[in-house]
């Protein structure tokens, strides 16, 4: 179990609503926060620089709620969420709760409120390129994910040398990983990636065809995940050398949520056939 800071109904008189006069007459709202961070360090040392310093996390939160107006109160924990994540790098994950004591609904009650849970995630990105400058496409998708304000460069692999899987006749691929920590969810992750697939020139009309530029999710966290759009972990990760040897060398240790095995014993197998 993490440490957490935990912060109890902050009172905040703000205007936020859907109605004209919640926006101009303003009303009271109460924020709370859990604060999912390593304490031991803060602990042992006595030092502030080792902690979240939760007097500013509250100045923070209140300027949020202060300096904007927000429709519903999902919007301002989101809000609050992500400026938190962002701007505290100590804070790994995190719990928002968002109380609005006088909902105007016509009935008593006591409050209506909204809690939600975000945090960072770590990602294993596959990376392939055979088409033009294979380098260039590849250094460029790495640049485009290191631009997002939301998404981390964590690790990135050697680029080796491979020929093409799946029997269509092609140049020979650069193959690589990343690892990346991020605040999308999965769905939202393939759409970044498909993204600046599209910006790099990439057409998807041949099955395991030509590809200017190649980005999978290989893992997230420990999800297991088999949607339509997208299956994690990548349904044939464990299968190829050309994503099991750079994975290798940035997460050897890291486990397969449904194998069981690491990384580097799923390349050890392929090695041994």
């Amino acid at each position: 179990m993490e440490d957490q800071i935990r912060i109890s109904d902050l009172e905040i008189y703000s205007n936020h609503g859907v109605y004209k006069e919640e926006k101009v007459l303003g009303q009271k709202f109460l924020v709370s926060a859990v604060l999912y961070t390593d304490t031991k360090r803060a602990g042992v040392s006595d030092r502030i620089e080792y902690s979240v310093d939760y007097g500013n996390v509250c100045h923070r939160i209140a300027e949020v709620m202060e300096k904007n107006t927000f429709d519903l109160i999902e919007c301002a924990a989101e809000t609050i969420a992500k400026t938190l994540l962002l701007e505290f790098p100590l804070i790994r994950h995190l719990e928002i709760e968002v109380k609005k004591p006088w909902a105007p609904i016509g009935m008593p009650i006591e409050s209506v409120a909204v809690k939600i849970f975000r945090g960072w995630h770590r990602a294993y990105l596959g990376v392939g390129s055979n088409m033009g400058d294979r380098m260039e496409y590849i250094s460029s998708a790495i640049d485009r994910i290191e631009e997002q304000q939301d998404t981390k460069v964590v690790h990135v692999s050697g680029l080796i040398e491979t020929k093409p899987y799946g029997g269509v006749e092609q140049e020979d691929f650069l193959n690589g990983c990343i690892a990346i920590d991020t605040l999308k969810d999965p769905l939202e992750l393939l759409d970044f990636l498909m993204d600046v697939e599209k910006q790099s020139g990439r057409v998807r009309t041949v099955r395991w065809g030509p590809r200017t530029l190649d980005l999978d999710i290989l893992m997230y966290d420990d999800l297991v995940m088999n949607e339509r759009e997208l299956t994690i972990p990548h349904k044939e990760m464990h299968k190829r050398m050309f994503v099991l040897e750079p994975l290798a060398e940035i997460a050897p240790y890291l486990m397969h949520p449904l194998l069981r095995k690491t990384i580097s014993e799923l390349k050890e197998t392929i090695e041994k056939e």
